[in-house]
């Protein structure tokens, strides 16, 4: 799997990561078919949201409590190109999860990461997001693995978005 796969949103690979067919991984979350199981797959399930534009999956998988009147519309302001998702870890305990994550990105050339430890709270059989708190991120090195997991060397793949 390279890039193009990850950020062309006609491929049918997933934009999570999983490396299987979108409608066999996020699709039924983001269609109302399916309930994440998991605060894992919920986050990466909103993550392909993001790349794929379904805001509306974003806010009713947002608690409501958290809100802070974000709207589907704000969300649709952003002008992000999506590059991939690395889970670093995830945990569960009862009604409450956490997962971080850096969910990679390019913007005016430069490429840049979320790096977040998400929680997640469930109430009625259902996982919502709850906050996030950031961390500071580093950019790969030129030899490094790219954040595509295309299995290049960041100088090979993705590096090459930012000139």
């Amino acid at each position: 799997m390279n890039h193009n796969d990850l950020i062309d949103t006609n491929s049918t690979y997933c934009p999570c990561g999983s490396a299987v067919d979108y409608a066999q991984c996020c699709q039924p979350f983001h269609l109302n078919q399916a309930v994440a199981d998991t605060p894992e797959r919920l986050m990466r399930s909103r993550y392909s949201a993001f790349v794929l534009k379904q805001f509306h999956y974003l806010i009713v998988t947002h608690h409501a409590d958290h809100l802070q009147g974000l709207t589907e519309k704000q969300l649709a302001q952003f002008k992000t190109q999506w590059l991939g998702l690395e889970v670093l870890s995830s945990t569960q305990c009862a009604e409450k999860g956490e997962v971080i994550f850096k969910a990679w990105f390019i913007e005016d050339k430069k490429i840049d990461a979320i790096y977040e430890r998400s929680s997640f709270i469930k109430q009625d059989g259902h996982w919502f997001y709850t906050s996030g708190t950031q961390m500071h991120n580093r950019l790969p090195g030129r030899n490094d693995a790219c954040i595509c997991h295309s299995g290049k060397k960041f100088k090979q793949c993705c590096a090459k978005l930012m000139s």
